[in-house]
């Protein structure tokens, strides 16, 4: 195998990798990417001996790196990172407010999971699978820990 396309298959093998590392998480570009520069230099080994492959190995970890070094300094990572702070909390169920039978209004779209007034408390509610839409009444039909279940009430 010829020198440029040694050298195409590890650039590519390592643009993989960093593509994995930067923007496609499940594994599947790390590996192919991995495969690639495990294929490139077991062919310059095969190829060109002993001598170049040593050299090809050490360059390819000392590429791979800086490349590292590099997607990590250079702000990469803020493009992809949170910026928000989650303000939302777990429902702390009142047993004298909400229990099994007590009515509420949704106060946004239960797709199959949003928010409802019970009593005077704004809480996370969960339907049985079906939408609700804002401004329905419901029901209480099951509290499971922190899970509180509904079923809208046709009037």
């Amino acid at each position: 195998m010829s020198w440029p396309v040694i050298i195409l298959i590890l650039l590519v093998g390592l643009a993989l990798i960093a593509l994995e590392i930067v923007a496609l998480p499940g594994a599947i570009s790390g590996i192919c990417g991995g495969t690639l520069v495990i294929i490139g230099i077991w062919q310059t080994y095969a190829t060109h001996g002993s001598m170049a492959g040593n050299i090809t190995l050490i360059s390819s970890i000392l590429v791979g790196f800086l490349m590292l070094v590099v997607l990590m300094k250079s702000g990469t990572w803020k493009r992809f990172s949170l910026k928000e702070e989650s303000n939302s909390k777990v429902n702390q169920v009142d047993a004298s407010t909400i229990a099994v039978g007590a009515r509420g209004k949704t106060i946004s779209r239960l797709a199959p999971a949003g928010k409802a007034l019970i009593g005077n408390e704004i809480v996370e509610v969960h339907s049985d699978g079906a939408f609700i839409e804002e401004g329905k009444e419901i029901e209480v039909t099951e509290i499971e820990g922190y899970k509180i279940s509904v079923v809208e009430i046709n009037t």
